[in-house]
């Protein structure tokens, strides 16, 4: 039985994002919801509020100083401390509303994206998966997803892994470190029904896939074939993303989140109330090793598009 204890409570609408920062031997994560962003010091066990008046979906730490953040008004650059520096809002007739994100090894930043229709729900392949290259520019490099979630990349950066929650599957692709091109999309996991629905995920030291699964109450380790390896039972419905961090990346951090959200695309018979919803963000000791998530290197240039 895994060892599951909260290290933060704050009592997140959507905890998202965990993201280890291996120089400060911290974790930060985000409350989209509230508009806040965290950061919990590794060896003090002291969690903090560092901001609460910018949404962060998704970010990136930048090599260049602060941090490359998706959110639903567009990609941005933000230290946290002055005002954010719009990257782009709409790209080639699409709106920006971001979700999650991640960096690649040469500093380019990839980013999916959804579109709620006037009923609240999700609008059938509106989303794209975008990339922000070093010089700030902008540029669709896949579409028709529902709602774009976590992305992960395998530790011989040969595949990137990235996930569309709302058909509850977990893509990968070819991608070339050269250019950041990506080719021959295939479904890596179709989860089923009964397992909720992948959210955020990342890749650990031996190549194997780790998805927090929103109103499964788990997180679920894949093997580079897509069979399940492992399940870890959490003690919240919705948890919504996971990474690795401590001084050794052998510690597991779980973001949840308190709010109810989603149920369109939730399990049938799916009830909220069947047991506790989420919010802290839980800490599982492993024997496996995860992998460090890589910088970004974006500056702004007359190539970042503001519309």
């Amino acid at each position: 039985m895994d060892e599951i204890d909260a290290i933060a409570d704050y009592h997140d609408l959507c905890g998202e994002g965990p993201l280890w920062h291996r120089d400060q031997q911290a974790l930060y994560w985000t409350d989209l919801a509230r508009k806040r962003f965290y950061r919990y010091a590794w060896r003090e066990r002291q969690p903090e509020i560092v901001s609460e008046n910018m949404q962060v979906s998704g970010y990136a730490f930048n090599g260049r100083g602060g941090l490359v953040v998706t959110n639903v008004t567009g990609i941005w650059l933000w230290d946290a401390k002055s005002e954010p520096i719009l990257l782009a809002n709409e790209v080639g007739g699409k709106q920006c509303v971001m979700n999650d994100c991640i960096a690649d090894p040469e500093g380019r930043v990839y980013s999916g994206s959804y579109w709620r229709n006037q009923s609240g729900e999700f609008e059938p392949g509106a989303g794209c998966l975008f990339r922000v290259d070093r010089d700030g520019s902008v540029r669709i490099v896949d579409e028709g997803f529902h709602l774009s979630n976590g992305l992960g990349f395998s530790p011989d950066c040969r595949l990137l892994y990235f996930v569309d929650s709302a058909v509850r599957r977990i893509y990968s692709y070819d991608w070339e470190r050269a250019n950041g091109s990506l080719r021959n999309r295939r479904v890596f996991v179709n989860v089923p029904l009964t397992e909720g629905i992948p959210d955020g995920l990342t890749v650990d030291c031996e190549g194997y896939i780790w998805c927090a699964h929103w109103f499964g109450a788990c997180v679920i380790r894949y093997d580079p074939d897509g069979k399940i390896e492992r399940r870890i039972e959490m003690p919240a419905l919705q948890v919504s993303s996971v990474t690795f961090g401590g001084p050794d990346l052998t510690e597991m951090f779980v973001t949840s989140a308190a709010k109810t959200d989603s149920l369109s695309i939730a399990p049938t018979g799916y009830d909220p109330a069947s047991g506790y919803t989420g919010g802290p963000v839980y800490h599982v000791k492993q024997d496996i090793q995860g992998r460090e998530e890589y910088w970004a290197k974006i500056h702004k240039s007359s190539a970042g598009r503001e519309t």
